[in-house]
């Protein structure tokens, strides 16, 4: 079992930066491939990014790349997403997610554990 919980969303203006961490407990982390989804009201779930357990591979969504970047402090068992350039189009609810492996993916239906989400708000 493993719990997440995340946190650091919040209001920003068009063009800031906002960065969510994502506290993992309960089994090993330092496994677990990571995951950043978005979901609006009314919409699929989004994918963000991914991370592998190392760190050493990151994948992106298309609308996020170049403006969005994952990490993960494996001694801290937590999972970061630094938001930068944001528009208000990205606006919504960000979730954080582990993989029973150890590669991420798109594929919300891959991962096993879920954060209760966290908001973001980007104003014009």
């Amino acid at each position: 079992q493993v719990q997440l919980v995340e946190s650091g969303g919040g209001l920003a203006q068009a063009g800031g930066s906002l960065r969510l961490s994502c506290a993992a407990s309960g089994r090993t982390f330092s496994r677990n491939a990571m995951g950043w989804f978005r979901q609006a009201p009314g919409k699929e779930r989004e994918f963000v990014a991914g991370i592998s357990w190392s760190g050493g591979t990151t994948y992106y969504g298309d609308s996020v790349k170049g403006r969005f970047s994952i990490s993960r402090d494996n001694v801290k068992n937590t999972v970061y997403l630094q938001m930068n350039s944001l528009k208000p189009e990205d606006t919504t609810v960000y979730y954080c997610a582990a993989r029973l492996t150890s590669v991420p993916s798109p594929r919300p239906h891959e991962y096993t554990y879920w954060g209760q989400g966290t908001q973001v708000t980007v104003s014009s």
